[in-house]
């Protein structure tokens, strides 16, 4: 089965640009038949690898735990500043 990039935009629930995106960048690989299309097994095996990754910016990759960990770091010191 094959995706177009809107309905890929569909499924991800996010826009036509930012899949484009994905597809300039080569991490969510297309085929062009007329226009572009991914294989359904192609996005299952994108999700399956970019599970718990930051994608908001696909060139600029970051692992949630990594965020996660700098969000909680800086909250503490907000916290901790108000307390003094």
């Amino acid at each position: 089965m094959l995706y177009t990039v809107k309905e890929v935009s569909e499924i991800l629930k996010t826009n036509v640009s930012y899949v484009h995106n994905l597809r300039k960048s080569g991490l969510l690989p297309f085929i062009k038949l007329g226009t572009y299309k991914v294989r359904k097994e192609t996005l299952e095996e994108f999700l399956a690898r970019y599970e718990n990754y930051d994608l908001t910016d696909p060139n600029h990759i970051r692992q949630l735990s990594d965020i996660e960990n700098r969000e909680n770091s800086t909250k503490k010191n907000k916290c901790c500043k108000a307390a003094n």
